[in-house]
């Protein structure tokens, strides 16, 4: 198994993930996508030096986690490649910023040092939110909350085959990297002096792929819009998820619970 056709399974790894059955898989998908979007706005809105007061909002995302029955290694191994991206956008803060705001001790931190955690720790937050939402979405479900919420049909649409067509390029890759390989065995990777025609090859390939799968749309009926995947009724247990998820982002967000929790032990 070459890296395109590992890429292509773990692609569908995550389709597997959204179609199963827990109380999180089964709520409708507008109560989870604008919850998701409330919790990634409040996560960022947290001053740059307050790092206790955001380390009480991955209550949620773990909650998540155990409700839904999808371990938290999955997630943290799918985000692998784009993590440390992610990580490292405060890695230069200590540099800049040497004033001195916390003694442990013996033991000087700088505001450097609390802001890139803080960066750090709302990136991996982030992160951790909107993969639990595609993990317990299908996409075809999610595209139909958004057009519930009047999001334009084209944007919608993009979304849907952008996702789509990107198992369909990697299934391509896979072929052809495939036979690169029959073709030059022992060889790791693509010679340099081969990029140029395999990627004019992929593209060719994309092309033709790309007009039988718009004839097959139309040949099942697309008239410049998708037909959704049914979405059932929003209900009343879909409404208090989300009333309560949002009260609660709020919650954590005035209220500084670290603190108050630090008060009552000290008592």
């Amino acid at each position: 198994m070459n890296k395109m056709e590992k890429a292509l399974y773990e692609l569908s790894e995550m389709d597997e993930l959204a179609a199963r059955s827990s109380p999180i898989h089964r709520l409708h998908p507008a109560a989870k996508l604008l919850s998701t979007i409330a919790y990634i706005v409040v996560t960022v809105s947290f001053d740059k030096y307050d790092l206790s007061g955001l380390v009480p909002m991955l209550l949620w995302p773990v909650l998540l986690f155990q409700l839904s029955g999808i371990p938290v290694r999955t997630c943290f191994y799918k985000l692998r490649i784009v993590l440390p991206l992610v990580m490292a956008v405060g890695l230069f803060n200590p540099l800049f910023d040497r004033r001195i705001v916390l003694q442990l001790g013996t033991l000087a931190v700088s505001g450097g040092v609390i802001s890139m955690l803080t960066l750090m720790l709302k990136g991996l937050l982030c992160l951790m939110a909107s993969f639990l939402l595609m993990a317990t979405t299908p996409i075809d479900k999610l595209c139909a909350a958004l057009r519930m919420w009047h999001v334009p049909k084209l944007l919608v649409t993009l979304l849907l085959l952008t996702y789509r067509y990107v198992g369909v390029m990697t299934g391509e890759l896979a072929v052809m990297t495939e036979a690169y390989h029959l073709r030059a065995p022992g060889q790791k990777g693509i010679h340099i002096s081969a990029w140029g025609s395999f990627l004019g090859q992929l593209l060719l390939r994309s092309m033709d792929r790309a007009q039988e799968l718009y004839a097959s749309m139309l040949l099942r009926g697309y008239h410049e819009h998708f037909h959704y995947a049914p979405v059932r009724p929003f209900a009343l247990k879909d409404a208090l998820y989300a009333a309560l998820s949002i009260s609660a982002f709020l919650l954590l967000r005035y209220v500084h619970v670290a603190a108050l929790l630090g008060k009552v032990i000290v008592r």
